[in-house]
């Protein structure tokens, strides 16, 4: 939470912006520089906001607002720069999505390790009519995360990345392993 930090000194003290008259009056002085203590952590704020705004430098309790932002949603047992590490990547992610290089990609800045994808879906062009469909017949969808502690994974949260990224209709499997 944000709010006052006893002895911040404040850049432009309220007090030298007042008229000459009223900065000869003592009470004044005091008046107004109370009103100092209260701004000087929003001047210091304002002038730091691209610190706030970059998630290698925001402070930690920021990085949910930041999150917010980009549209995701930070899950708080994950270690701070692994959070940092997803609100950078989101735009790549969010532009990748749907891809298997794009799935692979945002679980491995999700869990921190290794993953590897197999799809059975392909592409081809054929001159023939009638060709065979290239792939398997039946879509599926294979999902191997490496990690050094896999209890340091849920299971159940890498499952609902891969349900939320794959067509509907594709049948997966997820699997995490010690690497």
């Amino acid at each position: 939470m944000r709010g006052t930090v006893p002895g911040l000194p404040t850049a432009v003290p309220l007090s030298a912006m007042l008229p000459g008259i009223f900065q000869e009056d003592p009470f004044t002085v005091r008046f107004v520089s109370g009103f100092d203590d209260v701004l000087a952590p929003i001047l210091s704020t304002l002038d730091n906001l691209t610190a706030y705004l970059d998630p290698s430098l925001a402070p930690e309790d920021f990085l949910a607002w930041l999150a917010g932002w980009v549209g995701l949603e930070l899950d708080e047992s994950w270690p701070v720069e692994r959070q940092r590490a997803a609100i950078a990547q989101a735009a790549h992610m969010y532009r990748m999505r749907g891809t298997v290089s794009g799935l692979r990609d945002n679980l491995e800045v999700l869990t921190g390790g290794r993953v590897r994808v197999a799809d059975s879906g392909g592409v081809a062009v054929s001159q023939t009519p009638g060709a065979d469909f290239p792939g398997q017949d039946q879509p599926r969808l294979a999902v191997r995360v490496s990690v050094a502690d896999p209890s340091s994974v849920s299971v159940s949260a890498v499952d609902a990345v891969v349900s939320a990224a794959k067509p509907a209709h594709v049948v997966h499997r997820v699997e995490v392993i010690a690497s």
